[in-house]
């Protein structure tokens, strides 16, 4: 399923959804949590970059086994070590935008007022806090990794 596309390596063309959903995830989580009077405009995109970056990171990992070993399982030496480095990056990226998911998707149910209380938090302000924080902290593990793992797959490749 991850092989390729049209003939083509799926990797190439799949990690370009991971690469440009997971950072606009990253900046739209931050301003969701840091900017309150920006949550109405702002939500909708926190709830559909939760569910599609992870989606698209996961495809990326995924088409990037079925090329490492269709293409690269005999790779030895620098050439190796690069596919290695750059492989590493995968399961953390995963990890830390499926966290950011998680806790961005919380922080919206969270700041949506509940039927019986107009204007406040539903759980309250100390569990918006702590979530706030958590998505902040969550979205700059995924944009390090991110980060990290564009770098080290385009040294890769044209290194």
């Amino acid at each position: 399923m991850f092989d390729e596309i049209m003939g083509l390596p799926a990797h190439p063309l799949i990690i370009h959804f991971a690469v440009v959903l997971t950072p606009l995830l990253v900046v739209v989580a931050i301003a969701y949590a840091l900017l309150p009077r920006w949550r109405v405009n702002v939500a909708w995109a926190v709830v559909l970059l939760s569910l599609a970056a992870p989606a698209a990171v996961f495809a990326a990992r995924e088409s990037g086994e079925s090329l490492k070993a269709a293409r690269f399982g005999t790779a030895e030496g620098e050439m190796a070590a690069r596919i290695s480095t750059h492989q590493s990056f995968a399961t953390p990226l995963l990890m830390s935008v499926l966290g950011l998911g998680v806790a961005a998707l919380l922080l919206v149910y969270a700041t949506r007022p509940a039927r019986d209380s107009v204007g406040r938090d539903r759980f309250g302000r100390a569990v918006t806090v702590i979530l706030s924080a958590l998505t902040v902290v969550l979205a700059a593990v995924s944009g390090y990794y991110v980060f990290q793992s564009g770098d080290s797959g385009a040294r890769a490749v044209w290194s």
